[in-house]
């Protein structure tokens, strides 16, 4: 058996009317309603007061007797919906909706809306728009440059198929939110490639936290990595500080080093790496994190858990990417590209004109060791531009080449400065500078070598640097 309709009783109806009065009166915007033929059936004190009419008096009339240019019957004819027009009422320009309201596929009503109350208003919106956009676009440029990273993809230098794939593996690696293991010994560019997946990655405009779990005293890793409440030990801050973990909600942590994190340390980090929260130390309120972890290590991890250093379900959770760069010296072919940029990076640091390599430099750098990698290649560069005669790189410049071969060349060598004594280096430099009027670019060339050795040159005997350059 069906139940019966409920009925609201005549007060409950009236009171019900009154409410929607009230609402309808109480829209800061002008509201009208009006049947399909265009006549007023509701009309709200905004919209009255604007009109300059009594609410009570419009409703009956026609909508062209009391608003100018109207199309609310022309919308109840056709029943499609007129959004954000521009109509002139009372001398200003208006923007209104006009929306028929249908009931079995009939236009029973029109219901009007005046969104603004000048179209002036909507320009100055827009302008407002417009300028929150420009200052939108300005902050993220400015978030890229202090919260995420100084490396990218382009960053990494090399010409071998080994960096090509190691690039896309990380293109494919930014791509999700998995944990990242790099390994590779040091100088290798570990650092680089982390930073490059934070970058190439949908975090890119959120903080990228870089931690070395070696150069951190053990009693301290733990705060730091995830903070401290108030009164946690002495010397903590009043109002605690938050850890790595918890900056770096929505980012990237890094962290380098993983395989001297200490053994106690390591289920804490399986824990907060399954569970993406933790508490703070001294705290007992549960922080959420959303985090990408990359980590990095120049050690032998599974060589650590077999010599119980290192827990076997860390390594499982962290090596769920990996990458693996091999050392500098398995890839001659990077040596060249890669000496290149860093000598140009160093000439614009300096100040310095571009600086050439010679053929037998090349095929020493091709054919060294690097047991230091890219950082010992950066180190030998720069040694070598210090220590230069001209402008270019020789074999005697570079710093790993024996000292016989030095001491030969430089017995045979005529070299613009001949008196290698003290007295005679420094009058030669005096001569020099006041033949050229202290033009620092031409007395180099006189002397027959760089303008950095000759400023290294000034400072060693204590003449001064100021004037022309």
């Amino acid at each position: 058996m069906k139940e019966r309709p409920q009925y609201l009783d005549s007060q409950a109806m009236e009171d019900q009317l009154e409410l929607f009065q009230l609402i309808f009166d109480n829209i800061p915007s002008g509201a009208m309603l009006t049947d399909a033929e265009g006549t007023v059936t509701h009309l709200n004190r905004p919209y009255a007061d604007f009109l300059g009419i009594d609410a009570q008096k419009g409703i009956g009339r026609h909508c062209t007797e009391i608003v100018e240019n109207t199309r609310m019957h022309f919308v109840g004819q056709t029943g499609i919906a007129e959004i954000n027009q521009i109509q002139m009422i009372r001398g200003q320009n208006i923007v209104v909706h006009r929306i028929p309201l249908k009931k079995v596929g009939q236009v029973i009503a029109v219901f009007g809306l005046v969104m603004f109350q000048d179209i002036s208003e909507v320009v100055k919106l827009a302008r407002k728009l417009h300028s929150l956009e420009s200052k939108v676009k300005s902050y993220e440029k400015e978030l890229m440059n202090l919260r995420s990273t100084r490396y990218t993809l382009e960053s990494i230098i090399g010409t071998s198929t080994t960096i090509a794939d190691l690039k896309l593996e990380a293109l494919m690696a930014a791509a999700n939110t998995s944990p990242v293991l790099i390994t590779g010994e040091s100088g290798t560019g570990k650092e680089l490639f982390a930073q490059a997946i934070h970058h190439s990655g949908q975090r890119k405009l959120q903080p990228f936290i870089q931690i070395n779990c070696a150069a951190i005293p053990k009693d301290l890793l733990e705060s730091e990595l995830f903070g401290y409440d108030r009164g946690a030990f002495t010397g903590a801050l009043a109002g605690g500080k938050p850890g790595k973990f918890e900056i770096a909600d929505g980012g990237t942590i890094f962290l380098d080093e993983i395989g001297d994190l200490p053994l106690d340390m390591q289920p804490k980090l399986l824990r907060v790496l399954e569970e993406k929260c933790f508490e703070r130390v001294g705290g007992n309120r549960l922080i959420r994190s959303d985090f990408r972890l990359i980590a990095a290590t120049n050690q032998d991890l599974e060589g650590l858990i077999a010599r119980g250093h290192f827990r076997k379900d860390l390594f499982y959770r962290l090596n769920v990417i990996s990458l693996h760069i091999p050392p500098l010296r398995e890839r001659p072919m990077d040596v060249m590209p890669l000496a290149q940029h860093l000598l140009a990076k160093f000439a614009r640091r300096n100040g310095c004109a571009a600086v050439r390599i010679s053929p037998e430099v090349m095929q020493a750098l091709a054919g060294h060791s690097w047991q230091g990698n890219v950082r010992e290649l950066a180190n030998v560069l720069e040694r070598a531009l210090l220590a230069m005669q001209g402008e270019e790189i020789r074999v005697t410049d570079l710093p790993f080449v024996p000292r016989e071969s030095r001491v030969q060349r430089v017995e045979t060598d005529i070299l613009p400065i001949r008196n290698s004594q003290a007295e005679a280096e420094k009058a030669a430099l005096l001569v020099a500078l006041q033949k050229t009027g202290n033009n620092k670019a031409q007395a180099a060339a006189l002397l027959g070598i760089h303008r950095t050795l000759l400023y290294k040159k000034m400072k060693k005997h204590g003449l001064p640097l100021q004037g022309k350059t």
